[in-house]
């Protein structure tokens, strides 16, 4: 159905005061988007709180973050780029969203992905949430921290930042940040009270199924978390965690630390560069001993 840009805009609003009254950001936190064509989206504004936009402030750019239209004061979010590398690598995502959500912020700071198989609902629905890396907000080093992950999930931790959620509309991008968010706290909760109880393998390969047969879009990465299921049968009774100890399989999901980003390591200095490098610090060393 079409959308003139004034109920796009609105609808970004609206988003803006649920995920501020659910606590999911404070003060100025925060940055969501919708792709309205292919050089063509909708993103909220820097340096204003996401319970209190109105539709003049939201920004309409282009595919490298560029004002395509006058819009007063209002600048579009800094970390627009993050959401630039979710579109172009994953053609069926129309929306973004970003936000710190409380307790799973709390774990990717912790540096705990959300990939324990504990609840039909997240399984179906979600998958799993894995961490990528470290980066500096506003740079490109966030949106190529994502790339690793952006084929098999439709949620992701950043590590001590926060969580982003896509989807093939905005309500859908939402809720996947609200299912993150419980998915979290379920975890949290289960943990206090002695440790989460993983629903099997043969269990989850079914509650897969019910996924396909339910027609969920995106993206879903059971075949990594749970190889039990699908070297197995039915019947497997190892929970996913025990599967992937046994297989040797390490998951997507799982936090790997940090390692330097393309855009963090500096270019190999050319040979000729090189001895004329060489060739400088050896005089400045003959000047020195010569003195």
């Amino acid at each position: 159905m079409f959308k003139s840009d004034y109920e796009i805009k609105k609808e970004l609003c609206e988003v803006g005061k649920k995920i501020y009254n659910d606590g999911f950001v404070a003060a100025n936190d925060g940055n969501f988007s919708v792709q309205i064509d292919e050089n063509t989206y909708f993103v909220t504004p820097t340096g204003v709180s996401k319970g209190f936009m109105t539709p003049d402030m939201i920004c309409k750019v282009d595919g490298q973050g560029n004002l395509k239209e006058s819009n007063g004061p209002w600048k579009p979010s800094s970390e627009f780029k993050m959401h630039l590398k979710v579109y172009q690598k994953r053609p069926d995502v129309k929306a973004v969203v970003h936000a710190h959500p409380p307790i799973a912020t709390s774990f990717a700071i912790a540096g705990i992905p959300l990939d324990k198989l504990i609840m039909p609902e997240a399984i179906i629905f979600l998958g799993a949430v894995p961490i990528a890396q470290y980066g500096t907000p506003s740079t490109m080093e966030i949106p190529e921290s994502l790339e690793p992950y952006l084929q098999d999930y439709d949620a992701i931790l950043l590590a001590n930042h926060g969580a982003l959620s896509f989807g093939c509309d905005l309500n859908t991008a939402f809720f996947r940040m609200e299912s993150t968010e419980f998915y979290a706290k379920l975890l949290f909760y289960a943990r206090m009270l002695g440790g989460e109880k993983e629903i099997p393998c043969g269990e989850v390969k079914k509650l897969v199924e019910l996924r396909k047969q339910f027609g969920v879009p995106g993206k879903h990465p059971m075949e990594k978390l749970c190889p039990g299921c699908y070297a197995g049968d039915d019947t497997c009774a190892m929970s996913p965690t025990e599967a992937n100890e046994k297989y040797g399989m390490e998951t997507s999901a799982a936090y790997h630390g940090f390692q330097p980003l393309p855009s963090q390591v500096c270019p190999a200095p050319q040979n000729k560069d090189l001895e004329s490098l060489v060739a400088e610090v050896t005089k400045k060393v003959l000047e020195q001993y010569n003195k």
